[in-house]
């Protein structure tokens, strides 16, 4: 075997958390607006979870910040949109 089966720094879960956290928080902003509101608030809370800890390993090099941002403030649009827009509602 001429590789290295040696696991490095981009080998792990953090590195997966930026795109995870920007697909939740396009899904939460984009579902805000055709009324999915269950789905909108749970998405948008996850982005904001996973987004947060992307930050976190981001700034130690383990994956790409500008993902983990994007999916952060998205996913917190749209869930305190869908928020605001139900209590609103109330």
């Amino acid at each position: 075997m001429a590789g290295s089966t040696t696991s490095t720094a981009t080998d792990t879960p953090a590195t997966a958390l930026g795109p995870t956290a920007l697909v939740l928080g396009v899904f939460s902003a984009v579902g805000t607006w055709a009324f999915l509101f269950p789905w909108t608030v749970l998405a948008g809370a996850l982005a904001v979870t996973f987004g947060a800890m992307g930050l976190h390993y981001a700034r130690k090099g383990m994956c790409r910040l500008w993902t983990a941002a994007t999916g952060m403030a998205l996913g917190a649009a749209g869930f305190f949109g869908t928020v605001s827009l139900l209590w609103a509602m109330y």
